[in-house]
């Protein structure tokens, strides 16, 4: 059992009255995590929402039985919070009405269960989003060498809580599970995919374009459906956690790029996955690829996980020059590279260095990892 960087903030939480909300993509450990909390409270209780009779109760706002349900604990953890309709108001009418329970609610679900929380718990909640296991919570727990000598397979394989500490076939299987049906599920339920087969031929699409920027009329013509649907479904992907985008930066030099966008994956077994490809690193030509993905989602997870607010972007111009990363943390900017080998100097782009006033590129390898985290 891997300890999560959210759970010493949750702690903090608990004898506060807010309700805590815990999201993120499925199998990425939120149950694994509320479990590990209640351990060591033991007035607490986990009911999972999609047992017919904890979603009866709740839905029939009855306070006499849900009190009942609640079998006198102070702690109250309501799994897969997202399939009781209405959850929010729910949420709030227990807050509201019997204050001697302290609620956490997980759900799998941005665009499910963030909507139904938004204006029911306005000032009511806190919440704290999960994502696949970090290298420093495997570094945690199994130390930093570990983590160098499996590199090369969590660059194939990812992160996933139930993945990373499997056999190799069976990695492939759970991922095999996890990228068809399983993990796109709360895309699939959304009133308007009327065909599945177009979002997996959208995810495949967005796959193969790792890193590059993508043209969402080009995606519309392949797909053979509109760009406002492209940016619907790319939208809905977005929102359940399968992938992320960066902007392009840029102040409006004449010959930087502007309103593009690169779309990464939150993990590179899912991304393996969806391109149907596990072979590993030394017989690949996509490592760079993969490399980037996984340096940029492990940055993503670094600035959340310690409560630092950043804008990620990438750079480039017209003319060939480009940054992989910039950070921007209170109007500082910081520039990343990332090379799996490095066979001359790199430098920063020197039309960015002076525009920008960076002089420092932070160029990434697997010989100097530690930097990304630090």
């Amino acid at each position: 059992m891997y300890l999560r960087k959210a759970a010493k903030q949750i702690n903090n939480w608990l004898n506060k009255s807010e309700i805590i909300i815990i999201y993120g993509a499925r199998q990425v450990g939120k149950t694994t995590l509320v479990k590990m909390i209640l351990k060591t409270h033991s007035d607490s209780v986990l009911l999972n929402c999609e047992n017919p009779n904890v979603l009866s109760t709740l839905e029939s706002r009855d306070l006499s039985a849900i009190n009942a349900l609640f079998s006198g604990k102070k702690i109250i953890a309501l799994d897969e919070a997202q399939t009781i309709p209405d959850i929010g108001s729910i949420l709030k009418l227990i807050y509201d009405e019997m204050p001697q329970y302290k609620l956490i609610a997980t759900g799998s679900s941005s665009f499910d269960l963030l909507n139904q929380l938004g204006e029911p718990l306005t000032g009511r909640n806190v919440k704290f989003r999960i994502f696949p296991l970090s290298i420093s919570e495997l570094s945690d727990k199994n130390g930093w060498l570990w983590t160098l000598d499996n590199l090369n397979m969590l660059l194939v394989f990812g992160n996933y809580p139930g993945v990373v500490d499997l056999a190799v076939n069976q990695k492939v299987q759970k991922l095999t599970e996890l990228s068809t049906d399983y993990l796109f599920k709360d895309v699939f339920a959304y009133e308007k995919i009327k065909n599945p087969t177009i979002i997996r031929k959208l995810i495949k699409a967005l796959a193969m374009q790792v890193g590059s920027q993508v043209s969402t009329n080009e995606l519309s013509n392949l797909l053979g459906i509109s760009r406002q649907l492209v940016d619907i479904y790319i939208d809905l992907l977005e929102k359940s956690f399968i992938i992320f985008s960066l902007e392009s930066f840029s102040s409006n030099m004449r010959n930087e790029i502007k309103k593009s966008r690169k779309y990464f994956f939150y993990d590179n077994g899912i991304l393996n996955s969806v391109i149907g490809n596990f072979n590993l690193i030394l017989n690949r030509n996509d490592t760079g690829t993969l490399w980037e993905n996984f340096c940029i989602a492990e940055r993503l997870k670094f600035n959340h996980n310690n409560n630092r607010f950043a804008n990620l972007y990438f750079w480039r111009t017209y003319d060939g020059a480009e940054i992989d990363l910039i950070e921007e943390v209170n109007g500082e900017l910081k520039a990343f590279e990332f090379k799996m080998g490095i066979k001359r100097k790199i430098s920063i782009p020197s039309s960015f260095s002076l525009k920008y006033g960076v002089d420092k590129l932070t160029v990434i390898t697997p010989n100097n990892l530690q930097l990304l985290i630090n």
